[in-house]
């Protein structure tokens, strides 16, 4: 399918690793420019770099904390500045802490808010003129621990919800401004973060990288981990104008885990 987004600028925050760097390469590949902003410039380069040599786009990148209040700004003026405009925000940005609820201090709790959600709203603040002169799109990369609550993952899980709430309001005022708004829920993608819950499950049970895999998906109920490249697809199908009749929608997409309704 074409997506006809040639041409188009996208925003990709958290975009120096797993997710959002797969979300960049396959806006890329659909023919669009990308800005990639995260907090590390080496792994940023390396990203856009590679984006280049595969697609021939340009990519161009932004170091930015963007837990501090004036970061957005700076990353949606570094946009426009350097490719001309912004037809999508994709906001992927933000990896709560994970642990036993009692250990979790107060700055663990104020962290995961202000990067993943105050991050997003900031983003969206600062990109919404633009993209509504384009009459553009927002796609906000969240995830199933909104859905489905969890012991270990309070700080993730009421962040999550958070931003769920906050797609459907932005959406609400995208109906009247012309820029349509939809989050993407993933649930167990091959990342640096899984590796990670991977390791750890080998060293508790003492089983290989297969086992644990294994292991991992079992207690999922899922047959296997995602790719970031398939979050990409949907992304950048949800950016397109074929997806135009697509406003104000959560999508799920982790292979069957979430059983709710």
């Amino acid at each position: 399918m074409q997506l006809d987004l040639t041409g188009n600028v996208a925003i990709v925050t958290g975009a120096s690793r797993g997710i959002g760097a797969g979300v960049a390469l396959e806006l890329a590949r659909e023919g669009c420019d990308v800005l990639l902003v995260a907090r590390d410039a080496a792994r940023l380069g390396e990203v856009a770099a590679g984006i280049t040599a595969a697609t021939g786009r340009r990519a161009a990148t932004h170091v930015a904390d963007l837990m501090r209040r004036d970061a957005a700004a700076a990353a949606v003026a570094a946009a426009v500045s350097q490719l001309g405009r912004v037809d999508i925000l994709v906001n992927s940005a933000g990896a709560t802490k994970r642990d036993d609820f009692f250990k979790l201090t107060d700055d663990d709790w104020s962290d995961g808010f202000e990067l993943k959600l105050h991050g997003a709203v900031r983003m969206c603040r600062a990109a919404w003129p633009h993209v509504k002169a384009r009459r553009g799109s927002i796609i906000n990369i969240i995830g199933i621990g909104s859905r489905t609550a969890g012991a270990d993952f309070t700080i993730g899980g009421s962040v999550n919800s958070a931003l769920l709430n906050f797609t459907k309001c932005l959406a609400d005022l995208g109906s009247r401004d012309g820029v349509r708004v939809n989050a993407i829920n993933p649930g167990q993608i091959a990342t640096d973060r899984l590796t990670r819950r991977l390791d750890r499950i080998e060293k508790e049970k003492g089983i290989g990288r297969e086992q644990a895999l294994a292991e991992m998906a079992r207690s999922h109920g899922i047959a296997r981990p995602g790719a970031p490249e398939e979050i990409g697809w949907l992304a950048a199908f949800l950016a397109s104008p074929r997806a135009a009749f697509i406003h104000s929608a959560i999508i799920d997409i982790d292979g069957g885990e979430t059983r709710a309704l």
